[in-house]
């Protein structure tokens, strides 16, 4: 038998708690012994047991004073992080992956909504304090908040929301020639669209005097839309104007929202893009129940050479222009926008698609008058 200890130990130092003196070793021993004097004999069952229970105690405190091998769990060496072999502790693990998985359907909710907002903006503008015309009180447009309930709400104010691009030499265009064709472009839109005079339904002289004279019958058609305004030659297609013995703004504020890009045309000419929404708050003379009609106006115009064509030095032409209204009478031709208000009865008739005025994603194509999802 061994407790690892050199001869001597046990009266040299302490004893470790719970190991047997050699004294009361051997009085344990001679209590298994006796019941004879003569030849050893072979211990009991009990002394075998009591021995075995010893010695697992002087092992144990042999180890506890550094001389064996550590007892209990294996010390983890610096560089492996406890559990670097079977993982960390379960309960943490699972805390974490429940905080990953919360994170992650969370973000997915976001996205989607993001996703859904960016699809049909009613679905959220029809349930926010200020969102929406969906003919509850708050959210109806007022003579204090006019745009009160519509995505127009943020937008720029009047020319403030048309910009312009940085310019560039194009189509044998020096940079100086492309930037007066987007100012002039910028000047047309604002006297079209934002001019209090054109508004009121006065002869929108500031636009006509930007546009070219030498383009070969614009000119003259123009002049003929304003005078005799019909389904032809409707004034509407360039110009935004209101009946003022009908209604009138409300406030000096219209709504604005676009872009407007450029490309190089014929050679010695650049072609202007502009694509932008008009946003009108409009009121009855002495009501004061407020309507909005909205404009949108896809317009392309030229800046020729004179040198190359038969043009005016820095006056536009007009290539093409197309617009998509909301809110205004159908199928009337006098040259005027005509709104309705919440309290007007619908008018009879068969109803048309679904119309979103807001939305800049989609191009409404020339056809029967739809219905708005909102105004």
């Amino acid at each position: 038998m061994s407790t690892d200890m050199p001869p001597g130990g046990s009266s040299e130092r302490p004893e470790p708690e719970g190991l047997v003196s050699d004294e009361q070793w051997a009085e344990l021993v001679r209590q298994a012994e006796r019941g004879g004097a003569g030849a050893p004999k072979e211990p009991s069952a009990r002394a075998r047991m009591v021995t075995a229970r010893l010695r697992a105690l002087d092992e144990q405190a042999a180890q506890a004073q550094g001389r064996g091998r550590p007892w209990g769990r294996k010390q983890a060496q610096p560089w492996q992080p406890e559990g670097w072999r079977t993982g960390p502790d379960p309960r943490y693990a699972n805390g974490r992956s429940r905080k990953r998985k919360f994170t992650a359907v969370l973000g997915f909710l976001v996205v989607l909504g993001a996703c859904v907002v960016a699809m049909r903006p009613s679905l959220v503008t029809g349930h926010l304090p200020g969102g929406g015309d969906d003919g509850s009180g708050q959210d109806r447009p007022t003579l204090a908040q006019p745009f009160q309930g519509s995505p127009a709400v943020s937008w720029a104010d009047g020319a403030a929301g048309i910009e312009l691009p940085e310019a560039e030499a194009v189509g044998g265009m020096s940079e100086d020639e492309v930037g007066q064709a987007l100012r002039a472009t910028r000047q047309l839109l604002i006297a079209a669209n934002l001019d209090p005079a054109t508004l009121r339904g006065e002869k929108p002289d500031r636009a006509l005097e930007l546009l070219d004279p030498l383009q070969k019958g614009e000119p003259e058609r123009l002049e003929r839309s304003l005078a005799e305004p019909s389904e032809e030659q409707d004034p509407l297609m360039l110009f935004s104007r209101f009946d003022p013995a009908e209604t009138q703004l409300v406030g000096e504020v219209v709504k604005t929202r676009g872009e407007m890009t450029f490309e190089a045309g014929d050679a010695g000419s650049v072609e202007v893009h502009a694509d932008y929404t008009f946003v009108y708050p409009l009121v009855r003379p002495g009501g004061d129940e407020v309507a909005r009609t909205i404009a949108r106006r896809r317009l392309t115009t030229v800046l020729h050479d004179p040198e190359k064509f038969e043009a005016t030095r820095g006056k536009l032409s007009i290539l093409t222009s197309e617009q998509n209204f909301g809110n205004t009478a159908c199928e009337v031709n006098d040259g005027f926008l005509h709104p309705s208000f919440p309290s007007d009865t619908p008018a009879p008739g068969p109803r048309g698609d679904e119309v979103d005025p807001y939305d800049r994603g989609a191009w409404q194509p020339d056809g029967p008058c739809g219905t708005l999802e909102r105004s």
